[in-house]
């Protein structure tokens, strides 16, 4: 049974901002790279901790772009692997060549009837620049310097394991379904 000071219960009856011990350890927990809380493609908070445990592929995803079609190979993996652990996140961004202009409503609907994307997908958030979103100023600054640098394109690829750790960086071009993002993602769906 946890016990509480007097200065704590009053603190947290009076809206101090103080944090019950149990909770703040287990906040403590959340790896980093899942230390994050989003809007999801309907607005609604998607706090990314709860994906601990599962192997992510996030990708800064867009509309109106060349590798717009790796959206059907991304709903093949997550087809694939999803029984296993596998989620992927799409984060539609438009920093580059203005290819994701649309409205949330928009980008939900294109992605639906053009490709049948049944992965999670958040928000339209800024991936590179002076608006950067925390999870992307994490992701390209915080992470092992290895996989650290601004976003070059539409569909970068970082693959976090079940720990929450940055284990893969895979570049725009490289397609979901490269031999390389396959292995990587089968390896780390094996490591229980």
């Amino acid at each position: 049974m946890l016990r509480f000071s007097l200065v704590t219960l009053l603190a947290v009856g009076l809206g101090l901002g103080v944090t019950p011990m149990n909770e703040a350890a287990a906040e403590e927990k959340v790896p980093a790279a899942l230390n994050f809380t989003m809007k999801d493609i309907n607005g609604k908070d998607v706090n990314l901790a709860s994906f601990h445990g599962k192997v992510l592929l996030i990708v800064n995803v867009a509309s109106e772009c060349g590798l717009t079609p790796q959206y059907k190979q991304l709903q093949a993996l997550y087809e694939k692997y999803n029984k296993e652990g596998l989620v992927i996140i799409g984060v539609p961004a438009n920093e580059f060549g203005a290819q994701e202009p649309g409205t949330n409503e928009e980008i939900k609907a294109f992605c639906e009837k053009n490709y049948k994307v049944t992965f999670p997908m958040m928000a339209k958030v800024v991936v590179k620049g002076k608006d950067i979103c925390p999870l992307y100023e994490y992701l390209t600054t915080k992470t092992d310097k290895k996989f650290q640098g601004p976003i070059s394109w539409n569909f970068a690829k970082f693959l976090i394991n079940r720990k929450g750790e940055v284990v893969g960086r895979f570049e725009p071009l490289t397609s979901p379904d490269d031999k390389s993002i396959v292995e990587a993602i089968e390896r780390e769906l094996k490591a229980k």
